[in-house]
């Protein structure tokens, strides 16, 4: 199957954002989060269906990249992949819920 992979704007803001944090921590860190993050959704093309189902009304899904605590939440719907959200880990959930 080919998948079509949609990333929302909410989702590069939320990903910039992390990025600009990592980099005041620490110099270059930021590149790295954010390397690592598009790796990840990179990935989702080969088969989105493999991470648990989250929220099965609104056929949610999420997981972690490598080494950075952040969820990268995303829906399929037929043959469309949508990230809506990279948020942290750490983070109430309804922060991803009210995106989907």
């Amino acid at each position: 199957m080919n998948w079509q992979l949609d990333i929302r704007e909410d989702a590069l803001v939320d990903i910039e954002t992390a990025a600009a944090w990592y980099d005041v921590q620490q110099t270059g860190l930021g590149a790295e989060f954010a390397r690592a993050v598009r790796r990840a959704i990179r990935t989702l093309s080969e088969n989105p269906p493999i991470y648990r189902l989250r929220d099965s009304r609104r056929n949610v899904r999420w997981f972690l990249p490598p080494r950075f605590p952040y969820r990268i939440c995303y829906c399929v719907r037929g043959e469309r992949i949508t990230v809506f959200a990279v948020i942290h880990a750490a983070r109430h959930e309804r922060h991803w819920r009210k995106r989907a």
